[in-house]
């Protein structure tokens, strides 16, 4: 099951490096429920339409820090990412914490149905 999760979040990286609208159509569940680092809150339409629109294009997507969590049928993956790109005409560039959650569909494929992105803050003094 890891290297099925590990294989399907690179077909994810790639697909959204690519704006891979029909690719990210079946790594997505048409439940999804993306919270964005502002708050916002996706669906699986809303997402495909920043890629298909043009709206979101990454230039860059670096994971590193990856961890995984194995459940019955599902699994919970948390990833630091590098993101370069431009969204709305700005560029950014950025490092984000990325949660997802990913379910087999009723073909026993992997989708993603839920996630969350947060900006990774430098901190002045660690906690303890």
């Amino acid at each position: 099951m890891e290297s099925e999760i590990s294989s399907a979040e690179e077909q994810l990286r790639l697909a959204m490096l690519a704006s891979d609208v029909e690719s990210l159509e079946a790594l997505i569940s048409p439940d999804l429920v993306f919270v964005t680092h502002f708050g916002a809150v996706l669906s699986k339409q809303d997402d495909l339409e920043l890629h298909r629109s043009g709206a979101l294009r990454f230039h860059c997507i670096d994971p590193s820090e990856r961890r995984d969590l194995m459940l019955d049928q599902a699994a919970y993956v948390s990833v630091r990412v590098h993101l370069s790109g431009v969204f709305n005409g700005s560029p950014f560039q950025d490092d984000f914490q990325f949660s997802r959650l990913w379910q087999r569909n009723e073909n026993g494929a992997w989708q993603v149905i839920a996630g969350q992105a947060t900006v990774v803050q430098a901190l002045a003094h660690p906690p303890s």
